[in-house]
């Protein structure tokens, strides 16, 4: 998942949209795109009041599809290996819709998101917000506010992210409990055709059988070779979230999501910070353009410095008196350049999946760069090419997006597939963020990647631009540093991709990853009113700039699908 925030889009989430779609691709699928849910995670929809209700009419009709529990024989009508987001998602799903369903968790329930990744992240992001807003004298000056020197307690910054992570954490596990799903603690493998095998070290294994099985076991931080990791002074984004030290100065081995959020945290708390990139430019995973201005914004005003275009191919942790020493060799001839000495360096080269003792080869699976195969329908394919009957495989495990929302997002369609309602999710319209400050955000392509799909399939492509400069409420809090971009077909209004830079970013995208969803054109949702003053007349500003071509009809009900 995507830890802090580390994306890995597949060749599937950016394929092309053209070509034949099947009717299942291409109607609304009224999938939920939660990501945590109960008290400060459960949908309202499902009110802990409402269970004993609900689960009879959903077990009366998934009676129909032959889905109650205990028929055929099994334990139970879906077993989810790992409880992260995405599994927490597909389990409170599946008793929505009358499962019978228990979910394996070997380490602690809310796998990486919650305990290691979005959910400790953001508490640190929120500290190095209010350090910026404190330190910013000229900006607090020009509100007419006056503040002395700000500082900050590193244990009880680091307790915040442990406490908040703990608070989800419980949040998490009363939900599954109070909805019936049965928590089983230990290693999930599969053994055989619909069973699974758990257990714990010191106790017996236990085997249970289920119809469906879903694999939602996550991602771990990716280590480069040639990088000792000491969890002090060389240590990745799991470490760093504990916050034990602040270092003068810290090299971020990666520029992508993790690296800048946690650029954002030191930085506030005044770390210096050295980032080595091994591509020929900072932020490669964004739109070029978004990146350009996120660069004069996040990075250049700022204690940081960087090296693009190499690789780190040693580092050695700090030992009797010296530094951390990173050995920057040529990305591309692989001679070597410099070595750096610093005091601590952060490994943000993204994460890799968490699949290795599944028990795959029990039914002739075979993992691709650790990544489980699957097709549109998060449905496993075997070595041959075959659909697995009866297992699924969501999250970071599959590769196809590697966000918590994304793996709940999945676990969800799974459960609709599961309950007799074909589904497949639209890839392209789940958002992205970056917690920084400011904020980005984006939903479906990137301008390039529009640009070559429509030079393939033969169409136009519009771009339009909104400046935060121009909204009220940004002005009103001296934020006007940012943009948002819309990229369009002109000739249907279909629109292909959102990109924003700005204060609440991430809260904004929403709009426009709801329009791909569900097929809304830009000559439509330019018509949708927005209250003033707020932040969310920059999507409206950017929809209202866009201009179809003439003759393109209104009112398009069906949505895209990916």
């Amino acid at each position: 998942m995507q830890s802090t925030a580390a994306v890995s889009v597949s060749a599937s989430a950016t394929a092309s949209r053209g070509g034949a779609r099947s009717e299942a691709a291409r109607r609304p699928g009224g999938v939920r795109v939660c990501g945590l849910r109960g008290e400060a995670l459960a949908c309202p929809s499902l009110r802990i009041s409402q269970v004993p209700a609900r689960l009879a009419v959903a077990r009366a009709a998934a009676a129909t599809n032959g889905a109650v529990a205990g028929s055929g024989g099994f334990d139970y009508d879906l077993v989810i290996i790992g409880a992260g987001v995405g599994g927490h998602g597909a389990a409170l799903h599946a008793v929505e819709e009358g499962l019978k369903t228990a979910i394996i968790e070997g380490d602690v329930v809310g796998g990486t998101c919650v305990n290691r990744g979005c959910v400790p992240s953001k508490a640190l992001l929120a500290v190095s917000g209010r350090m910026r807003e404190l330190h910013d004298e000229h900006h607090l000056k020009s509100m007419g506010l006056q503040v002395s020197s700000p500082g900050y307690d590193r244990q009880g910054v680091a307790d915040h992210a442990s406490n908040l992570a703990s608070k989800i954490r419980s949040n998490l596990t009363n939900s599954m409990k109070a909805l019936g799903v049965d928590i089983l603690t230990g290693v999930g493998t599969i053994v055989g055709k619909q069973k699974v095998r758990y257990g714990k070290a010191g106790s017996p294994d236990k085997e249970i059988t289920a119809r469906n099985i879903i694999i939602a076991t996550g991602s771990v931080p990716f280590v480069p070779k040639g990088i000792e990791i000491d969890g002090k002074t060389v240590f990745t984004s799991d470490h760093a979230l504990k916050l034990e030290s602040v270092p003068d100065w810290i090299a971020i081995v990666g520029s992508g999501y993790i690296g800048l959020e946690f650029s954002d945290v030191y930085t506030a708390l005044g770390s210096e910070v050295t980032f080595v990139e091994a591509l020929d430019q900072l932020m490669p995973g964004f739109d070029p353009e978004i990146a350009k201005l996120a660069q004069r914004v996040l990075i250049n005003p700022r204690k940081i410095d960087y090296h693009t275009g190499v690789f780190a191919s040693k580092i050695t942790p700090a030992k009797d008196g010296k530094p951390v020493l990173i050995e920057l060799i040529d990305a591309k001839t692989k001679e070597h350049k410099e070595t750096l000495e610093v005091d601590a360096a952060l490994i943000a080269t993204g994460r890799a999946p968490f699949t290795k003792g599944l028990g795959l080869e029990n039914i002739n699976v075979v993992t691709q760069r650790g990544f489980v195969p699957v097709d549109e329908r998060m449905r496993v394919m075997d070595a041959d090419g075959n659909v697995v009957p009866n297992l699924y495989c969501i999250g970071d495990a599959n590769g196809k997006l590697m966000l918590a929302h994304a793996a709940s997002a999945q676990g969800i369609s799974v459960v609709e597939q599961i309950s007799g309602k074909d589904h497949i999710l639209n890839h392209l319209s789940i958002p992205a963020a970056c917690f920084t400050h400011p904020e980005i955000s984006m939903v479906g392509l990137t301008e390039p990647q529009a640009r070559e799909q429509a030079d393939k399939e033969g169409f136009e492509v519009n771009v339009v631009k909104t400046s935060f400069k121009a909204n009220t409420k940004a002005l009103a809090e001296n934020e006007g540093d940012g943009i948002a971009k819309l990229i369009y077909r002109p000739d249907t209004g279909e629109i292909l991709g959102v990109h924003i830079l700005g204060l609440h970013a991430a809260d904004l995208i929403h709009e426009a990853s709801n329009a791909i969803a569900l097929g809304t054109r830009v000559q439509d949702i330019k018509f949708a009113v927005h209250a003033h003053p707020t932040l969310s007349e920059v999507l409206d500003e950017l929809f209202k700039a866009a201009k179809v071509n003439s003759g393109v009809s209104h009112s398009v009900n069906e949505p895209v699908a990916a």
